[in-house]
């Protein structure tokens, strides 16, 4: 139901900030990206599921976006987000119209160096949609109308809480609930399952993870496949070929659970009701790892997805990812195409992508690999900078 939000215009600040709408994301940019290279991913590695997504969630405010929240795993390279959005985006695509897909508020840190984009692609986040998670530009973003939004409100501590604890719910940013209350919408829940296992039985420690937070990485995941890291840069953005499900939760809605109005909150009441919606969230999540976390790699379904879709080897396997990853940007932004198709079954394709990207041939070599790779990954950083 419209709040008195809804007739309000934006502050001055935030009008001012409404350029973030735009500044970066292009729905084109992500069309093509997952016609030519995310559904191939998702469709033999991945095999991600909705589930409850059938009767997809309205707007109770016209005015203001749902705020959709989900838990993170931990540890692994943010293949999770990566693959609920480009699902969601065709789930939700229709007659070439893109109905109220959520658009992603980021750690700052994905988007201060190229190499917290996936393969050195620049600004690869904020082309699909995603706007760094600032206090202002979550309050900008209220006003968008195109799109609902979607936050991961753990943050980073929750990318880095380790297997160890994998499903229990960090502490839950209160800007979510403050906002939601403010501007009189709903927070809708969904449960990301199993994406733990893309990079497994990993760890982190807080002393450790302050001095990569330095260089523009937001935490060190300690594994053995951190050893490979080192010795085949590709790694650094590996994930395993866990079955990522996706689960509905149960809409939330802030002001049913207080009798204060918004302004009338302090800071200890957006933190008790945070707590709040924690404690539910935590209990739905619990069910749906019971029903959907007990297999989370189904190695029978992932063999039979290769073998039907075997004309298009090596690209579904991780190690041919930074030569697809890169080619499509040589395509795309380089060479200013649109509407093209990569043509990946063609024999012989893979080999072509290293003889025309051969900053590619880094990612295979040991140790010294990291040189080339870093020099990209850094130039023009914005390490140290407010976004």
């Amino acid at each position: 139901m419209p709040t008195a939000a809804s007739a309000t215009s934006p502050p001055p600040a935030i009008q001012a900030n409404q350029h973030i709408y735009d500044d970066y994301f292009r729905e084109e940019f992500t069309q093509t990206l997952d016609e030519n290279i995310l559904q191939l991913l998702d469709r033999v590695w991945f095999r991600s599921k909705l589930v409850g997504f059938e009767n997809y969630p309205q707007r109770n405010n016209p005015d203001r976006p749902l705020i959709f929240a989900s838990n993170h795993s931990g540890m692994a390279f943010p293949w999770d987000a990566i693959v609920a959005l480009s699902h969601l985006w065709r789930h939700l695509i229709k007659d070439g119209v893109l109905h109220d897909l959520p658009r992603p508020l980021s750690a700052p840190l994905l988007s201060q160096t190229a190499l917290m984009n996936p393969y050195l692609v620049k600004e690869f986040w904020k082309k699909c949609g995603c706007v760094d998670a600032t206090t202002l530009n979550f309050e900008t973003m209220m006003y968008y109308q195109d799109h609902n939004l979607m936050l991961y409100p753990e943050g980073v501590p929750g990318i880095g809480k380790g297997f160890n604890r994998k499903y229990q719910f960090q502490r839950l940013a209160t800007s979510m609930v403050r906002l939601s209350l403010q501007h009189g919408t709903d927070i809708v829940p969904f449960y990301t399952i199993n994406a733990e296992y893309l990079n497994p039985y990993a760890y982190s420690w807080d002393w450790i993870n302050k001095y990569t937070k330095k260089i523009g990485i937001p935490f060190l995941p300690i594994t053995l496949l951190l050893l490979l890291v080192i010795i085949q840069p590709w790694a650094f953005y590996l994930a395993l070929p866990a079955k990522l499900t996706f689960v509905m939760g149960t809409r939330i809605r802030p002001s049913e659970l207080t009798t204060k109005k918004p302004e009338e909150h302090t800071r200890e009441d957006y933190a008790e009701l945070s707590e709040q919606i924690r404690q539910k969230m935590q209990v739905e999540m619990d069910a749906a790892v019971a029903a959907h976390g007990q297999s989370p790699y189904e190695w029978r379904e992932l063999w039979q997805r290769i073998k039907e879709n075997w004309r298009f080897f090596p690209f579904f396997l991780p190690f041919a990812w930074p030569a697809v990853f890169t080619e499509f940007e040589r395509l795309y932004v380089k060479e200013g195409r649109r509407n093209f198709r990569m043509q990946l079954d063609r024999p012989g394709a893979w080999l072509r992508m290293l003889w025309r990207n051969p900053i590619t041939l880094a990612y295979f070599i040991p140790l010294l690999g990291w040189i080339p790779l870093a020099i990209k990954g850094y130039r023009g950083n914005k390490l140290g900078q407010k976004p």
